[in-house]
């Protein structure tokens, strides 16, 4: 905080970002009772004094904005209204509130409602201790308060100091009796606080009702609402409790929640009631994570971020092991591994920010340079204690206006210790294509792998794959469904494929199969291309072996893996070789190339202590063409992964840098994603089609989306068709939907607001504009299709705000009376390619590769762009009833209206462009409230994830780069080329 000088004594002039400055209050008209506070800078222990004048019944307001405040600091860590001072005339007292209170006034309806109150983001601190949300804290002279703070337990630890230091008091009252307390605001009408205190008790007895330990509970209602021990300790005596809309914190955010099930909860929206009769439970972020005292190592993903709301808001202890991944396009996209990891806070040193990378085969036009539309998206938290581990997926990013102000979905679930770690949970469990639908949820495999491709190149947080094999999945109430961004190939037929050739090769080793992992063969062109091989001898060799094994395993033919450890280029160095066919004689092979050496440097400490055994495939007309030349395209090299003889002993011989090859290696294993992993998971059921009642898809954002996706969303979805075709059912496009049959009959239904829903909101368009992405383009492209309908927030009480949810459900109604089947996703997925991916061509295979059954629509590669993480509800078929306890289909309540009302002939969504068109018609008084109304929200939203997406090239194959030729130029000038098998 500056000193005042002549820069700080007009709120209009402007200042520049990051400084402090005090400003005078503006003139008001005095009521005759005043208190004068002298006070000086906290962060200054010299300096000129100041004196500020506080009026009895008038709230004197500080924070960051010139316009609503008294006095204001200039500096993005204090909130616009972050807390006030109120006189208690009668008492000769004043009391400090966090937060403010404000109005709420829509423009369009040009009413205001009743008067509210808003926390502040990082708290207000009196002599360290931080005040409670809905407690007065008495004000004396020789208080410090402090405005943010970095706090460990609701006590100040940072030597930050942005506040004053009040030194002396003086009241200015007449004489004259006093029956009026500063609490009753002018104006106050003290029913609807009395409505909103009774509401809030008989919430809190339902949850009595709903807790499995009601006496517990009953406790620390007690204790948590009714004691203010806290306040006292720093001396206050008596200090008032106020009865307002915004409580002490409930004591419902300070005792376990039951975990929703095969359901979500919505976040609790700040100045809403919750009542017995509400239809959607409500949870808030604090107790999502209480007690925070517990969790001894905790992981966030989000896209946008507010770290220091999240340190504060939650009081995050500062010594608190935090990993948080988010978006920052820059980072992400840098080929730099040191550009993937940031330590922003020196108060909070066990806090890293991770930036998961993409990779190069998803930008424009290949070049890492022409960054594509890729986004990380996600919204996971995982925190770990000592005898569980709770997951939670939401729709919220990491944000105080997503978690108070705009609806979203949470789901979290609390998994057990185990007694032994077990380490073949991160491997998912592979069965014959008609997997049992009993077969439990491969929960912690999809969890470790999608963790892990946030972390591959971060080092120092491998721990964390490790970490979760302490802990027991097997109960997960649903199939998480992720997204990674890549190229990925249609790998379950080659796996099926390949374990049946494993089959006859390798029983005499009874070995586990573990997974594939999708690499290449760099340097093939090198030795056949040179003076080494200049009668061409090795080269009429590799054709004859390639030749003689092209017509079997399906394509694919398995070659010889070497470890060289003593080549002074790489120590890790893994060389790839072809033998002769059915013949495995010493010598009798053909050098391809090598590892490459990213992939290489986990391989190696994996195998050489004997974790993991690693074998491999190639496609011989691939390796045969890349060694005639004419190109410098990599050889896909298929490895697979099993149990190595001391698999057992992982725990016992684990030394740190096999914890940082185990991530790269559960990383690399190709897991179903996007479309591919919703079609896994629901191609294990079977769905009466002739009975589906509804099929619907409510995002925040659609993206370039055309018939081709739609179809292939449907078809992944488990959608097929009814009609006939002359094909028998043994052809593989036997009852697949296609393109054509989804724009002759439409699957599904897009819920998205319409621009007048929007513009009639409680906070304007503002809040809406920042969440909501469709393009104007794909709007005109599906207008014609007739499958958009209204979002109408859910509960009624959510009416008006805004939504940030992405649920998807697809329901089959029983015409028996028996419960409906179908499921439920809620996660971060929009309605958009990027998210989960579009079905190209493969630039190598055809069908005819193998004996894949499956859907054209999906394709044989799938284009995927961002990150992305939900979770899925399965309630299959049966022919009774559910158990008693046991979640129905219909037992979900979605988010909004169900059946949604129809777009009619003139009804618009909100576009970009028809927010744009509808901020340009306000009238100028109009704007200038409903910016004045989102400044106060302390608004931070999320950059939409795509707007148009562009026709990506569909051949892309990966090539050698110059540091990879480099690489193995030098291999081969230390790895005798002659070696045997």
């Amino acid at each position: 905080m500056k000193h005042l000088d002549s820069s700080c004594t007009n709120s209009n002039n402007k200042k520049k970002r990051g400084s402090y400055c005090i400003l005078p209050p503006p003139k008001r008209k005095k009521s005759g009772k005043a208190a004068f506070l002298h006070l000086i800078s906290a962060s200054t222990t010299t300096g000129t004094h100041h004196t500020i004048s506080i009026e009895a019944d008038e709230p004197f307001t500080i924070g960051r904005s010139t316009r609503h405040c008294n006095l204001v600091f200039d500096d993005r860590r204090v909130s616009k209204q972050h807390c006030q001072i109120l006189f208690d005339a009668s008492l000769h007292k004043l009391y400090l509130l966090d937060g403010a209170f404000s109005s709420f006034y829509n423009s369009n309806k040009n009413t205001s409602s009743s008067t509210t109150r808003r926390l502040s983001l990082n708290g207000v601190f009196v002599n360290g201790v931080r005040v409670g949300k809905g407690l007065f804290m008495e004000l004396s002279a020789g208080d410090e308060v402090l405005l943010a703070c970095g706090n460990h337990k609701g006590l100040c630890g940072s030597r930050i100091r942005i506040g004053f230091i009040i030194q002396r008091i003086v009241f200015d009252i007449p004489s004259c009796k006093f029956n009026k307390r500063i609490f009753a605001l002018r104006g106050y009408d003290s029913s609807p606080y009395l409505i909103g205190r009774v509401k809030s008790l008989l919430t809190r007895c339902r949850n009595i009702l709903q807790s499995d330990d009601p006496v517990f509970y009953i406790r620390q209602c007690q204790k948590e609402y009714f004691e203010v021990s806290s306040l006292n300790s720093v001396g206050k005596d008596n200090p008032s409790h106020f009865d307002g809309v915004v409580q002490n914190k409930p004591c419902s955010n300070f005792v376990p929640l039951p975990s929703p099930g095969k359901n979500f909860y919505l976040n609790r929206l700040e100045m809403m009631h919750y009542t017995p009769f509400s239809h959607h439970p409500v949870v808030s972020l604090p107790e999502l994570l209480y007690p925070v005292e517990s969790i001894s190592r905790m992981f966030i993903a989000t896209f946008t971020s507010d770290i220091l709301w999240f340190l504060s808001y939650c009081e995050i202890p500062c010594h608190l092991p935090v990993t948080i991944a988010c978006h920052n396009t820059e980072r992400c996209w840098s080929s730099d591994p040191d550009k993937r990891s940031f330590m922003p806070y020196p108060e909070f040193p066990n806090l890293v920010v991770v930036y998961p990378p993409f990779p190069e085969s998803i930008a424009f036009g290949k070049d890492r340079k022409k960054q594509g539309i890729a986004c990380h998206h996600p919204k996971l938290f995982v925190l770990q204690r000592q005898d569980s581990i709770r997951v939670i997926i939401t729709s919220a990013n990491l944000v105080a206006n997503q978690w108070n102000r705009v609806t979203n979905t949470i789901w979290w679930q609390d998994f057990p210790r185990t007694s032994s770690p077990d380490y073949s949970s991160l491997f998912c469990k592979f069965y014959d294509g008609n997997m049992n639908k009993d077969s439990k949820p491969d929960f912690a495999a999809q969890l470790a792998g999608f963790v892990a491709s946030l972390l591959t190149d971060v080092p120092s947080q491998a721990h964390w794959i490790v970490e979760l094999t302490k802990y027991d999945f097997g109960g997960a109430k649903g199939h998480l469904i992720a997204s990674v961004p890549g190229i990925h190939s249609y790998t379950v037929p080659s796996m099926i494929e390949i374990m049946q050739l494993l089959s006859a090769n390798h029983k005499a080793f009874s070995v586990k199969f573990l997974g594939l992992v999708e690499a290449s063969v760099v340097g093939l062109s090198h030795l056949f291309q040179t003076a080494a091989d200049s009668n061409g001898a090795r080269l009429k060799k590799l054709a004859a072996f390639l030749g003689k094994s092209c017509e079997k395993a399906y394509g694919f033919l398995e070659i010889v893996l070497i470890r060289n450890k003593n080549v002074p280029a790489d120590a890790n160095a893994v060389s790839v070789l072809v033998s002769k066919p059915n013949e495995f004689s010493e010598g009798d092979c053909v050098q391809l190339g090598f590892l490459p050496r990213n992939v290489a440097k986990w391989v190696s400490p994996l195998w050489d202590i004997g974790f993991f055994r690693f074998s491999g495939y190639v496609c011989p007309k691939e390796a045969l063409a890349a060694a005639l030349g004419g190109n410098s395209i990599k050889v896909q090299l298929i490895l697979h992964v099993s149990q190595g003889p001391h698999f057992q002993d992982i725990s016992r011989m684990m030394q740190p840098e096999h914890v940082i090859a185990l991530c790269s290696l559960v990383a690399s294993v190709r897991r179903c994603s996007g479309l591919w992993r919703l079609q896994e998971v629901l191609g294990q059921y079977r769905w009466p089609e002739s009975l589906e009642s509804d099929f619907i898809y409510g995002p925040s954002s659609i993206g370039s989306v055309n018939s081709q996706f739609l179809a292939a969303f449907s078809a992944a979805s488990g959608k097929r068709s009814l009609q006939s075709f002359d094909s028998e059912e043994s052809d593989p496009e036997w009852g697949c939907w296609s393109a054509t049959q989804e724009l002759k009959c439409p699957s599904i239904r897009i819920i998205f607001p319409t621009i007048e829903r929007v513009k009639n909101a409680c906070s304007g368009i503002l809040p809406s504009k920042r969440i909501l992405c469709f393009s104007e383009r794909t709007w005109q492209r599906l207008r014609t299709a007739d499958i958009l309908h209204d979002a109408v927030p859910h509960p009624c009480d959510r009416l008006g705000y805004p939504m940030h949810v992405k649920v998807a459900r697809r329901r089959f109604q029983s015409k028996m009376g028996a419960p409906s089947c179908g499921w439920v996703y809620c996660g971060s997925h929009n309605f958009s390619a990027a998210a989960w991916g579009r079905p190209i061509s493969n630039p190598f295979r055809s069908r005819a590769n193998g004996p894949e059954k499956g859907n054209s629509s999906l394709g044989l590669r799938l284009h995927i762009c961002n990150y992305e993480l939900g979770i899925i509800f399965i309630f299959p078929q049966t022919k009774g009833g559910s158990g008693k306890n046991c979640t129905n289909l219909d037992d979900v309540v979605l988010p909004f209206v169900v059946p949604a009302p129809k777009y009619g002939s003139r009804d618009r969504p909100a576009t970009k462009q028809a927010m744009r068109e509808a901020l340009a018609d306000l009238t100028e008084q109009e704007r200038e409230k409903l910016v004045e109304l989102v400044a106060t929200e302390e608004m931070m939203e999320e950059i939409p994830d795509e707007e148009e997406e562009p026709i990506e090239a569909t051949s892309y194959a990966a090539e050698e780069k110059e540091d990879e030729k480099a690489y193995v130029e030098q291999l081969w000038s230390q790895v005798d080329s002659s070696q045997s098998c």
